[in-house]
């Protein structure tokens, strides 16, 4: 005979990642309700089955439910399940990780989320400190070879900028020519439409940034991937 078993309950957790005072912070908010009420939690909530065609969609009602916007990335981190998690029972909750820049991430969730130092995290709900701790290793490991930390710029942005994301991801301060040699870009000017490394993967486009200086050209970045020299 067939044996019924109680099923967990399953939800999404998002561990929100953006840059700001020179740090890598994680986006909080308090809980509304028990268990954990007035605590801080990372952004989540149950699988809606007649609704949520995937995961991936229940992260993203979440995030639009809490801030209005969806991230340019999103990236499913991993299962954490068990008894303890949870002191309504067993439980699955499902993490991801997204990147926002800090300004449309605190315009959006004003007088909602709160912004900890990811390397210094006050006490939290459930087990939320444990999948920023993943989320931020998985961050740090994909931006030494990568395009992830495009995502926490503007869709516009400057060589410059780039160089100090990856500056304040990996708390280290390099020239221009040991930066752009690490991830394979050229020194000499592009044209608009042209790519600025290796890979293809940095695009010119028309427009520049003013300032005291000569004016900066404005890039932005055609999709995720791997550049070609890239180390940290």
């Amino acid at each position: 005979m067939k044996q019924s078993h109680t099923t967990p309950d399953v939800s999404v957790d998002v561990v929100l990642l953006t840059l700001d005072e020179g740090m890598l912070k994680v986006a909080l908010h308090k809980r509304a309700s028990a268990p954990g009420k007035g605590s801080l939690a990372l952004p989540g909530g149950y699988v809606h089955v007649d609704e949520d065609a995937s995961l991936e969609a229940t992260a993203y009602r979440v995030l639009r439910e809490k801030t209005g916007l969806e991230p340019r990335y999103l990236e499913q981190l991993r299962t954490f399940g068990g008894p303890e998690r949870d002191p309504r029972g067993w439980s699955v909750a499902v993490s991801h990780v997204a990147l926002i820049p800090h300004g449309e991430l605190s315009q959006a969730g004003a007088g909602v989320f709160h912004f900890y130092d990811v390397d210094d995290l006050p006490d939290l709900a459930f087990d939320h400190a444990g999948q920023i701790q993943e989320a931020v290793q998985r961050v740090r490991n994909k931006a030494s070879y990568s395009t992830l930390p495009c995502w926490l710029l503007p869709e516009l942005f400057t060589l410059t900028q780039l160089q100090g994301i990856y500056e304040q991801i990996f708390g280290e301060t390099v020239s221009r020519g040991t930066f752009r040699s690490r991830l394979g870009i050229r020194v000499s000017e592009v044209t608009p439409g042209e790519s600025a490394d290796e890979a293809d993967i940095l695009i010119a486009t028309e427009q520049f940034q003013g300032g005291n200086q000569r004016p900066a050209r404005l890039f932005r970045v055609n999709r995720l991937s791997l550049f070609k020299r890239a180390f940290w």
